[in-house]
């Protein structure tokens, strides 16, 4: 896409941009005025409230228990409940920001946050966080990466959960090759060699070159260079072509038909999945949420899901990982109650009882150390790294209106040209550089 087109996409969302940004600026002392409108009220703490939940069908029984579980711990709320199917829930939020509609709580995971925020649709929950007997009690990177996604200067969505990048590899496989786990890259490429036999189809790994192709390999670039920041030190420049991780695309890339299937270059990941299920495939990185279907595929011992490999000097960096969490409608007219609610669920019990339905890492410390986790080794120990300290995670810019376009639409084709060597890792990190140096200089115009 070219600039004047994307100049032209991002002159639509400047209305937007300075809503978000003079809310952050004042924090809770907001006139609700702007796209989304209606200021709401805090009310009695009594009555109904509407919850929207952004993974309908997939989630709806879990949430109901939640749901009984504080309607009888707080006889004088009732809560309605909304299921909508994630692929059709930020066209319906979006739909009621500018029409009406919009529920007391929903679901608002890193990918939303800056979107709904920036149209005025959010409150900012800091106060309310640091009022709240969770206060302390939710795991900080979590925090973190929704209060970046929003645009770092207010928190718009308490963390519920994260659905941590995971490395699969089939024990299996690795015994009789004489193979240790894929701990360290080092050793992921070298499994990766070793367990191809390209004319019996078996492959050492699956590459994803489809849709979603970007944040996988930036999970893999950064995880080998090292590179702690997706911002050099001005804030203005992304690292994304800096040398090391340019080094590290090559590497990565490599792998495509030499140690992959050639139809990797089309999979999406639930193609990349059912591959890795059903064939002879030594590894595949994917999220905590195709866990259950491993199991039901290869059973429990011929697989682990173990974090991503580390890198320079033993240190494991990722990049966000995906983190879901509920926010608060600023035009709910009964707040009160909807913060009462939203405490509930991201509260010991229900935060526990909600993940282990899940298979996701709880934001909640507490429930983090809850017993079901031991018996789901990846969760286990995904939620490990994220609290031990040995992850670094960079913060991806989901502030920044583009975003989305650049890491999808604008650079998958990008991607797939480098796959099949007709575009250079180089060329390919110095186009999505420039996007997203210009990204961020407009974003930092509108801020100014």
């Amino acid at each position: 896409m070219n600039s004047r087109i994307r100049r032209s996409r991002r002159a639509a969302t400047a209305v937007a941009l300075g809503s978000v940004l003079a809310l952050t600026a004042t924090a809770c002392g907001d006139d609700g005025s702007g796209a989304g409108g209606d200021k709401g009220a805090e009310g009695s703490g009594k009555g109904k409230i509407v919850f929207w939940d952004n993974n309908g069908g997939v989630r709806t029984d879990i949430w109901k228990q939640i749901i009984a579980d504080f309607e009888k711990a707080n006889p004088s709320v009732k809560v309605e409940y909304v299921g909508i199917s994630a692929t059709e829930y930020q066209s319906k939020v979006d739909t009621a920001i500018q029409g009406g509609g919009l529920p007391d709580v929903g679901g608002v995971g890193a990918a939303m946050a800056a979107g709904f925020a920036a149209q005025n649709a959010l409150d900012p929950l800091d106060g309310r966080l640091g009022k709240s007997s969770l206060q302390g009690k939710l795991n900080e990177g979590m925090v973190e990466s929704l209060k970046s996604a929003g645009g770092g200067d207010a928190l718009y969505s308490v963390p519920t959960s994260a659905n941590n990048g995971t490395l699969y590899y089939r024990t299996d496989l690795f015994r009789k090759a004489g193979l240790d786990a894929p701990t360290t890259w080092e050793k992921f490429y070298a499994a990766a060699a070793k367990l191809t036999n390209a004319k019996k189809n078996e492959f050492g790994y699956t590459i994803r070159g489809g849709a979603g192709s970007i944040a996988q390999a930036l999970d893999a670039m950064y995880g080998q260079s090292g590179i702690t920041s997706f911002w050099d030190a001005s804030g203005k420049k992304t690292t994304v072509n800096d040398p090391k991780n340019v080094e590290a695309l090559e590497k990565y890339a490599g792998l495509y038909k030499k140690y992959t299937p050639a139809a990797d270059l089309n999979n999406d990941f639930t193609k990349m999945v059912a591959q890795w299920d059903s064939g002879t495939i030594g590894m595949l990185n994917h999220n905590l949420g195709s866990y259950q279907d491993h199991v039901k595929a290869l059973g429990t011992g011929k697989f682990r899901g173990i974090p991503q490999p580390t890198g320079p000097g033993g240190k494991r960096v990722q990049v966000s990982n995906p983190v879901d969490g509920l926010g608060l409608f600023k035009s709910s007219k009964n707040k009160e109650a909807a913060w009462k609610f939203i405490e509930f669920a991201a509260s010991h019990a229900s935060n526990s009882k909600w993940n282990e339905s899940a298979g996701a890492i709880p934001s909640n410390t507490d429930a983090a150390k809850d017993a079901w986790i031991s018996k789901a080794e990846p969760t286990k120990l995904a939620a490990e790294a994220l609290n031990d300290g040995s992850t670094t995670i960079v913060q991806l810019p989901y502030y920044l209106p583009d975003w989305n376009t650049i890491s999808k639409a604008d650079n998958e084709p990008g991607f797939q040209k480098v796959l099949l060597g007709d575009m250079s890792a180089k060329d390919f990190l110095d186009t999505m550089a420039d996007q997203l140096n210009e990204a961020q200089a407009e974003w930092d115009q509108q801020k100014g």
